[in-house]
């Protein structure tokens, strides 16, 4: 196996760590040759990708690549790979057995705190939303067009070590943002490389949401956070008053429950299924700084 990884940063890593095995060669890129050659480090070789140009070595590398995870945010351009490549990536990468796509629960829009699951037609709200809607329709079109299984990865809200409400805290930079009956689901990012890792194993496309099982407030979480580090929590404020950027305002526009029943019905076992089982591990363990 040969698992090529576009947008090896913070999940991307995390999938490499779960593919790392005897046998299974690791490729991701990244934006910079300093971030390339950290990559080393999880046994991961990196390459360069700007977006915009796919030089000789990249090419020369794909080749071989069994698998593929693209994990880079389309943007207004839309998706790299697609625009670049297109149906072309069959010739660029003529072994391909399977495709992994990141994308994001966001694509469901609010639904009012609802529970919600893969059979609920998308209502993206946001710019970024709609744009992962656009890259995620031409990827599963893409896997039929090439017989190659496209499974589409929507993933809650990602944390984990050196990403989390500890880390927040330790800095001063912690809130706790009360806004009425908001929820949210997040997924703990080692969660995400298993879930990759178990669909790839099985050639598995389609739709699949990548959360955990108990979508909460997030004030709730940075509570919980401030007591197992032994700390006061932050004072609650209002969301209607409280000082926000436009990105960050937007996110709690969005409100409802996602189901992930459907990975779990195939037999997927999430290590991490809610936040204060993962929060313990990360401050016991002392992994939250990493």
């Amino acid at each position: 196996m040969h698992m090529m990884i576009f947008g090896c940063g913070y999940s991307g890593t995390a999938i490499g760590r779960s593919f790392a095995k005897p046998g299974v060669q690791l490729s991701g890129t990244t934006r910079s040759a300093e971030k390339a050659a950290l990559l080393q480090q999880d046994g991961i070789d990196g390459f360069v990708f700007d977006g915009e140009t796919i030089d000789a070595a990249l090419l020369d590398v794909m080749k071989s690549a069994t698998h593929l995870v693209q994990s880079i945010a389309p943007g207004k351009a839309g998706d790299p790979l697609l625009r670049l490549l297109g149906a072309e990536i069959r010739a660029a990468m003529p072994k391909l057995e399977w495709v992994g796509y990141l994308s994001t629960v966001g694509v469901y829009g609010d639904h009012k705190g609802a529970w919600i699951d893969e059979n609920i037609s998308v209502h993206p709200v946001s710019a970024r939303s709609v744009e992962r809607v656009e890259a995620e329709d031409g990827w599963l079109a893409l896997g039929l067009a090439i017989g190659v299984p496209v499974a589409v990865l929507r993933l809650a809200g990602i944390y984990g070590p050196g990403r989390n409400a500890f880390c927040n805290l330790d800095r001063g930079t912690a809130r706790r943002l009360v806004k009425k009956d908001q929820v949210f689901n997040r997924i703990r990012v080692e969660d995400i490389g298993a879930a990759a890792l178990f669909l790839a194993d099985r050639g598995l496309g389609g739709l699949y949401n990548v959360t955990d099982d108990e979508p909460a407030p997030p004030q709730d979480v940075v509570a919980e956070a401030a007591r197992l580090m032994g700390v006061e929590a932050p004072p609650e404020q209002a969301f209607e008053t409280a000082e926000l950027s436009p990105m960050a305002r937007s996110f709690y526009g969005e409100n409802k429950r996602v189901s992930n029943a459907r990975l779990r019905s195939l037999g997927f076992a999430f290590c991490y299924p809610e936040y204060r089982m993962s929060l313990a591990d990360l401050w016991f363990s002392g992994h939250w700084r990493a």
